[in-house]
């Protein structure tokens, strides 16, 4: 039997020093005070969310209703106006081609002016070069008789060059057997026809580049006038889609915190019936304590006491393991949202003794970061046990414990949502690390914590 050792780091406990026969007598009588002043485990459940009214939803849900019902007219109106546009914008291709089309039409009837100008050029150089042999020939005609032949003609010329132009005027002349005079009317009038045509049919393609110009234009502009509608109405449309989004966003809001705060009231409902079921086992417990202590002798000396073995849950054990304290599994070894939870709690109330499960050597006591207070001890076996939440502890870095003694009580330290211990093993002797199984690594050393793991 081992001697409970005194708290270093908290309130001086004077009861902690007194001799555990008269704790021993008495022992059955606390419990069951406690059970009874010792408030249960805190409710692991957060503060009650707001929870929205129904008439609150409802106006969400009418708002939500309104805007999409604008949502779904402006979108019929957008609908009306792409239409449009795209209507619009096949009138506009349609001018522009056929602008095209009369620029080009004025284009080639612009090279048709210019060719009949230049077969004007051509006639009117011909009429001049007529005139000037006629001019000639008539004149010779008129100095040398009206009879003079063909042959006096030839004869009368000055020289061989003189000889060759005759020969060349009286071939021109008979050969093509044609009034010279009315040749040459006929080159004007033929001038004359060819300028009024080209003239006329560039007016006429003037005139048709100039319509399809205009109603180019006038398509332009419609086009224009409609994507400036179009423009407008799309903003609109977004306008009210955001107006939408903001009321889906809200309604889905006060529909979470209404979901979130009847999860609040059934967590509550739970953590009330099992706080409820665990005041009543540890009710029955103690009560059997009590029993059990009122047939049994106190015992005199520093040892603590409790049961043998390893499946009585405190004291001093005839075996080399010992479960670590009385009270129910609250919460298991696993990972939860993503972190591992490292350990198994045991709900109990404040002031429940803890026990080391092996003999070995304390490695830490004291403050540890979440845990409050915690106690790290390294077994024989090599494992590393670890005790955390405690509200006293009774041991120091360094000595020497045996499975079964008594080195802190149960606590409400750190971040803890109720009285219980957290009890951790750590494989191949990893202070920080390591942690394994724990309600298997004790039922595997004969200590059952129960099947709720």
């Amino acid at each position: 039997m081992f001697q409970r050792r005194p708290s270093f780091p908290t309130t001086a406990r004077p009861h902690a020093r007194r001799s555990r026969s008269l704790r021993s007598g008495l022992v059955a009588v606390l419990a069951g005070a406690a059970l009874v002043v010792t408030a249960a485990p805190a409710l692991a459940v957060p503060p009650a969310p707001p929870n929205p009214s129904d008439s609150e939803i409802g106006a969400a849900k009418a708002q939500q209703d309104a805007a999409a019902a604008e949502v779904g007219r402006i979108a019929g109106l957008v609908a009306s106006a792409e239409a449009e546009l795209e209507r619009l914008g096949v009138q506009a291709e349609a001018a522009g081609t056929a602008y095209e089309a009369a620029n080009e039409a004025l284009q080639v009837a612009q090279g048709k002016a210019d060719e009949a100008a230049a077969q004007l050029q051509v006639a009117a150089e011909a009429v001049a070069a007529a005139q000037v042999r006629i001019a000639a020939f008539s004149r010779d005609s008129y100095m040398h008789g009206a009879s003079m032949s063909t042959t006096a003609v030839l004869l009368d010329a000055d020289g061989p060059a003189e000889l060759v132009q005759r020969a060349a005027m009286l071939d021109y002349v008979g050969a093509n057997k044609v009034d010279v005079l009315g040749e040459m009317e006929v080159a004007r009038v033929a001038q004359a026809q060819a300028e009024a045509g080209a003239r006329a049919a560039r007016d006429e393609m003037a005139a048709a580049e100039e319509t399809a110009q205009a109603a180019k234009a006038q398509a332009d502009g419609q086009v224009a006038v409609q994507r400036g509608a179009y423009a407008e109405i799309e903003a609109q449309k977004d306008a009210y889609e955001t107006q939408l989004e903001a009321a889906n966003i809200a309604l889905l809001q006060l529909q979470g915190a209404r979901n979130a705060h009847q999860q609040w009231q059934q967590q509550k409902a739970a953590e009330e019936a099992a706080q409820k079921a665990a005041a009543e086992r540890a009710a029955a417990e103690a009560a059997a304590a009590a029993a059990a202590a009122r047939n049994t002798p106190p015992r005199t000396g520093g040892g603590s006491s409790g049961s043998g073995g390893g499946g009585g849950g405190g004291g001093a054990s005839s075996g080399p393991y010992v479960k670590p304290t009385s009270g129910r599994v609250s919460s298991c070894f696993g990972s939860r949202w993503g972190t591992l939870h490292g350990g198994v709690d045991i709900a109990a109330p404040i002031g429940t003794p803890i026990y080391a499960a092996h003999s070995g050597v304390v490695q830490r006591a004291g403050t540890a970061s979440g845990f409050g207070y915690a106690i790290w001890i390294r077994g024989d076996d090599g494992y590393v046990t670890v005790y955390g939440h405690v509200n006293e502890y009774f041991v120091r870095a360094g000595e020497r414990v045996r499975a079964g003694e008594e080195i802190a009580e149960v606590g409400n330290r750190g971040e803890s949502t109720g009285p219980h211990l957290h009890f951790e093993v750590h494989s191949r002797g990893v202070m920080y690390g390591g942690q394994i199984e724990p309600v298997d690594w004790l039922r595997a050393r004969g200590i059952d914590l129960g099947n709720v793991c």
